[in-house]
């Protein structure tokens, strides 16, 4: 049944029209492909297309704990999940840029 999501999921890819547009990748760029390996259980490779997925990943199950449990101090944890994430992701397309 995965294997029939991940084929579907790489079949059905859609080009970055950012990338298309401007002719330079965006800061997602990687995304569907590193949703993709970690699907197929291919942790190093996800985390080499897109850093952040498994950070972000994480936030989101965090604040729907969050939601749900009402932490004491979830809404302090989730901003600093939050800024990890958009650092994390700035330096990440910094890097794309201008290195490779």
């Amino acid at each position: 049944m995965l294997s029939k999501v991940i084929e579907w999921l790489e079949i059905h890819q859609q080009s970055c029209s950012f990338r298309d547009q401007f002719g330079i990748d965006c800061p997602g760029c990687g995304l569907q492909r590193s949703i993709i390996e970690l699907l197929k259980g291919n942790i190093f490779e996800s985390i080499c297309l897109y850093p952040a997925l498994l950070p972000v990943i994480t936030m989101f199950g965090f604040l729907a704990l969050h939601l749900f449990f009402r932490f004491r101090h979830g809404a302090l944890i989730l901003k600093i999940m939050f800024i990890f994430n958009i650092s994390l992701i700035s330096f990440h397309y910094i890097y794309k840029v201008i290195i490779l």
